[in-house]
């Protein structure tokens, strides 16, 4: 069953359907993104695939195509101050709040990605590795990632001392290393940084 295949059965059943999908739950900086994509009947994008299964440059061509070919999208954040007061999942589930509510649309369903349901305004469904089954969860995927990158991509020039276009936030030797050498900025996460200091 191809990725439209597998949407095409739920909208049948429930009418307009739309993904959702997260990126940035992991990184140990950075705001987290979460985007919602619908497309109509008929659509179809040859090599959507999970983002993280897809190099940069095949995911921005896929960025372009997507926003051009869907019915509607939308890209929401979480900040790092919202990371920090609602914890991760809670942050996760605002961004995926706001990119859902930004479609403005009248849902039938809402596919999102893992296992865990974010309160929405419509019915929701979680379907565990969703961006590698659904075409409408790997789009949103796609669109949460391209964007989270350029924005991490712009804190590089911010805050060069990171080298945050290298590793996106994430916590790679790399990063960590330079965290303990500079200290962390006001866009790290700093309950994520608690393990990184005792054992620094």
């Amino acid at each position: 069953m191809s990725l439209f295949e597998f949407d095409k059965a739920y909208r049948d059943k429930f009418g307009l359907i739309c993904g959702v999908d997260e990126a940035g739950r992991g990184p140990l900086a950075g705001d987290v993104y979460a985007a919602a994509v619908v497309f109509d009947e008929g659509a179809i994008i040859e090599g959507l695939n999970d983002s993280k299964k897809l190099s940069a440059k095949k995911r921005e061509v896929l960025f372009d195509e997507i926003t051009k070919k869907a019915r509607a999208y939308s890209i929401a954040v979480a900040s790092v101050d919202e990371i920090e007061n609602f914890n991760i999942l809670g942050a996760t589930f605002l961004a995926m709040k706001r990119a859902v509510d930004e479609l403005n649309l009248d849902l039938g369903l809402a596919l999102v990605d893992g296992n865990r349901k974010p309160p929405l305004h419509c019915p929701v469904e979680t379907v565990i590795k969703g961006d590698s089954l659904s075409a409408s969860i790997a789009a949103a995927s796609i669109l949460a990632k391209v964007s989270r990158d350029k924005y991490m991509k712009m804190l590089a020039e911010k805050y060069p001392q990171y080298e945050f276009s290298r590793h996106k936030g994430y916590g790679t030797a790399l990063h960590r290393e330079l965290i303990l050498k500079y200290g962390p900025c006001e866009v790290h996460r700093k309950s994520f940084l608690k393990k990184l200091f005792k054992n620094g």
